[in-house]
């Protein structure tokens, strides 16, 4: 993997984002070439052709990623695909359309705009076909060797068999240091007399992972692994592995000492400001173009139920500090008569049909912009929970007042990689994504989070 701004990027995805681009950059070209084949010569007015270029590719780049088409952990099969794929180029051809209208220099004739059209989608059809070949064949994959066959070993075996062929990683064995229990398969258990360098040399290791959780008197054995490292081996803490493989921090692995040494958790006034400002411009321009939407769901709300159109709920923000959250009412207005806070389940009885609606898109999240402009939250960071929630959290699950080192966000990490939170044990597996995004927080980050959030208003991902 390849880390952008602290964030891991798979070196295929990277490969393969840099071989559509240039695809969908090339077929303007092609595209315009071949209309005017034969008078040798693209016209004067149509020059230059770079900006269409990068235009047409960074609006498709967008709308492809937005569709989930560089999600890796999907697994959908070729019928989906072709689904996603169709609804990118959909949206490419109503955008670029639109685009055309409103900055007529970006025009280059219909013939041969449909042409290049055409040719980018056959391009992207070829570079999917190729890539999900080289998938299977296993390139690009990471060759590894685990030292260690118990509990914390079970768990990259497990993580590895969820993802089969999409994974970044092949194992090749797992070395027991000691102990008589092991908990992965004992089939992939390696007995061998060789020392740790000359198995890494004979099975081409290019990692070692340190899956061992006991590593005093002797638990490890620390000279070989100096020589593997001296040999451009990578040597990985478990931690750093789930931390780069799943894009969270897996709380059974880690510890405080952990926290304290490695790289990240950074907060500071430069951060602090950039992050302000692409706040107030992403919210500007959010309400900009949702305020139709905000008035027609206000409307709706009051037609269906009577009460207030906006609900005010105390949630827990940055530094333990409560704020009123602001929402559009999804439920009936006696959903809590009880006065006892729950999780929204499966289904609830409690939401109206409008409600339902505007959870399913996301539309109920609107009104928190003004929370964006009131400076109580950020556009993008770890959801803001209720104070009974965060009380019993941070008393039942470790780090849990971590994720309020940073602004709560209307999405976030967490919301993008795991479905809607309705449990203790869920607000521990979002846990694990927030003190990812805490650690590793930065402007790309968010940018790719937002990306992301399009995806899961557009295949409907998480909803309750």
């Amino acid at each position: 993997m390849i880390r952008f701004f602290r964030h891991y990027v798979p070196l295929n995805l990277l490969l393969l984002v840099l071989v559509e681009a240039f695809i969908l950059g090339g077929a303007i070209y092609a595209g315009v070439s071949a209309r005017f084949l034969d008078a040798n010569v693209i016209p004067d007015d149509l020059q230059p052709l770079l900006p269409k270029a990068l235009t047409f590719t960074v609006v498709m780049l967008g709308l492809m990623t937005a569709s989930g088409l560089y999600d890796l952990e999907w697994q959908g099969g070729v019928r989906a695909l072709l689904q996603r794929l169709g609804l990118s180029f959909m949206l490419g051809l109503v955008t670029m359309s639109l685009l055309f209208y409103f900055f007529p220099p970006l025009l280059f004739g219909r013939g041969a705009f449909l042409l290049s059209f055409g040719l980018a989608l056959l391009g992207i059809l070829l570079s999917r076909a190729l890539f999900i070949r080289w998938a299977r064949a296993g390139a690009f994959k990471t060759r590894a060797l685990v030292i260690g066959t118990g509990s914390r070993a079970a768990h990259i075996e497990a993580l590895l068999a969820k993802r089969g062929q999409a994974g970044n990683v092949q194992v090749l064995g797992y070395l027991p240091m000691g102990g008589s229990h092991h908990f992965v398969d004992h089939d992939r258990i390696l007995d061998t007399q060789e020392s740790l360098p000359e198995l890494a040399a004979r099975l081409q290791i290019s990692e070692i992972i340190l899956a061992v959780r006991d590593r005093r008197g002797g638990g490890l054995p620390v000279p070989d692994l100096l020589r593997c490292k001296l040999r451009g081996i990578r040597i990985l803490e478990l931690s750093s592995f789930f931390e780069r493989e799943n894009g969270h921090l897996q709380l059974d692995s880690m510890n405080a000492s952990w926290m304290i040494l490695a790289e990240g958790f950074h907060q500071g006034m430069l951060r602090d400001t950039i992050k302000r400002l692409f706040d107030l411009v992403v919210s500007a321009a959010m309400l900009a173009v949702s305020l139709p939407i905000m008035v027609l769901t206000a409307l709706l709300i009051k037609l269906e139920s009577p009460g207030p159109v906006l609900y005010r709920q105390e949630r827990v923000g940055q530094g333990g500090r409560s704020f009123t959250i602001l929402k559009f009412r999804s439920m009936c207005v006696d959903a809590e008569k009880d006065g006892k806070p729950r999780w929204a389940g499966q289904n609830d009885s409690r939401v109206t049909l409008t409600g339902r609606f505007i959870r399913r898109t996301r539309i109920d999240e609107l009104p928190q912009i003004f929370n964006v402009f009131f400076g109580d939250m950020s556009f993008v960071g770890p959801r803001p929970e209720r104070p009974y929630f965060v009380q019993d959290l941070t008393q039942k699950v470790p780090y849990y007042g971590v994720r309020h080192t940073v602004k709560p966000g209307i999405t976030g990490w967490a919301q993008v990689r795991y479905a809607y939170g309705a449990t203790d044990e869920d607000a521990m597996h979002k846990l694990q994504y927030d003190l990812y995004y805490v650690k590793n927080h930065s402007l790309f980050l968010d940018l790719m989070i937002l990306f992301q959030t399009a995806q899961v208003v557009l295949w409907g991902k998480g909803v309750r």
